[in-house]
């Protein structure tokens, strides 16, 4: 059984048992073997390893999880974020424009698409990556995006009830039930979650819990893009039907902070409790466009557990970097370098309920990044620059 140990590392974010919320441990070392973690400890006592990776004296952290992207897409809107620069304000409107482009789109095209976004995305430290489809609109070209999708991630979204296509523009309750009828059978064989944007403009919330109560049925999760626009009771909807992660949280009342904060529950991990309903907020989007950016500080005050995500897509949020996320995290909504880092990782993991990745502790997957960087504030502290020196994902250095 080969092994490889990462050494020689001046501090390890575990995310797990260790100094502070990071769970750090200074002069540590990772053994892993068969693509998982097998030991943390110090470096003067790690075990032997048929190969070995010197860190330098620099950070290393958990592989970043992006728990929400929108990858499988055809065509460009800069023209479009030109005008919103320029004034225009963002009504969503343009995800049609991105629908006729990716239905004219080969599957090839659309898999080079999301093989580029990936690959940027893993250079900047993302290891595990949701995608969603959403830009089909139709039967063939939802259930085809996921099969693409699901080629490059296990967490699958079926986002069909993204906006209503054109072609249904005066027929939003028939979509409705072609959503809820063949698109959400020709999806779910492929999907692991089911999504809804619960917005001005999209759908209402009798249309998103009549959609997702579907997608539950067939055994899908529940996901939902929620409270982006303006005031709404999306994320309130997502707490009513148990939704692993309510996404965006811009415009937030006091009973949306109550009711995410009403899900939390006693958990096994080191910090004791989390909410069952994780907040996902995207900042990526309101930094493209010029909206206010959510409150985190009130969510975590309040006790709500906070991811943080690109939202890569086309028109609101092209970028696939997760170091510039937790940036504009710190700088504009309030969190301090170790919550953003956190929720970049181990928050990412609650949002997909998964416990194997976020953290290194043993048993954990194996994904990992060594930073040319001394410790993890550098990621807030030097927005910008290329701090991902490695990445190590299922054991494997990439």
């Amino acid at each position: 059984m080969s092994a490889l140990l990462v050494d020689n590392i001046g501090e390890l974010v575990t995310n797990g048992v260790g100094e502070g919320p990071l769970g750090i441990r200074r002069s540590a070392a990772v053994l892993i073997e068969e693509g998982r973690v097998a030991w943390v400890g110090p470096a003067a006592y790690a075990p032997a390893a048929d190969r070995r990776i010197d860190a330098g004296g620099a950070a290393v952290l958990p592989g970043f999880v992006d728990s929400h992207a929108h990858l499988v897409f055809a065509g460009d809107r800069a023209a479009e974020f030109a005008a919103r620069m320029a004034g225009e304000p963002y009504t969503g409107g343009g995800i049609r424009t991105t629908v006729g482009a990716t239905r004219a789109a080969t599957d090839e095209e659309l898999r080079s698409t999301v093989r580029r976004l990936r690959g940027e995305a893993l250079r900047q430290g993302t290891t595990t990556i949701e995608i969603k489809s959403g830009y089909g609109l139709n039967v063939a070209d939802e259930a085809r995006s996921l099969r693409i999708a699901a080629e490059f991630t296990e967490d699958t979204t079926f986002l069909g009830a993204h906006v209503v296509p054109a072609e249904y523009a005066d027929r939003p309750d028939d979509y409705v039930g072609l959503v809820c009828g063949p698109m959400l059978a020709a999806a779910a064989p492929h999907a692991k979650w089911i999504d809804v944007f619960c917005e001005r403009g999209a759908f209402d919330v009798d249309h998103a819990r009549a959609i997702l109560a579907c997608g539950q049925a067939v055994g899908l999760g529940v996901r939902l893009h929620a409270n982006q626009l303006g005031p709404g009771p999306g994320v309130r909807l997502g707490v009513e039907l148990g939704a692993a992660s309510v996404d965006h949280c811009t415009h937030l009342s006091d009973a949306d902070v109550d009711a995410l904060a009403s899900t939390r529950i006693d958990c096994m991990c080191h910090e004791g409790q989390h909410t069952s309903t994780v907040a996902t907020l995207l900042p990526g989007a309101e930094f493209s466009t010029r909206s206010p950016y959510p409150d985190a500080r009130r969510l975590l005050d309040a006790g709500v557990t906070v991811a943080l995500a690109t939202d890569c897509n086309p028109g609101s949020s092209y970028t696939s970097s997760m170091p510039f996320c937790i940036a504009l995290a710190v700088r504009e909504m309030r969190m301090t370098p170790a919550e953003a880092v956190w929720a970049a990782t181990a928050g990412g993991a609650r949002a997909l309920r998964r416990d194997d990745v976020g953290v290194l502790t043993p048993g954990a997957r194996a994904d990992l990044l060594v930073l040319d960087a001394p410790s993890y504030l550098h990621l807030a502290y030097r927005p910008g620059v290329p701090l991902i020196h490695q990445v190590i994902r299922n054991g494997v250095p990439q």
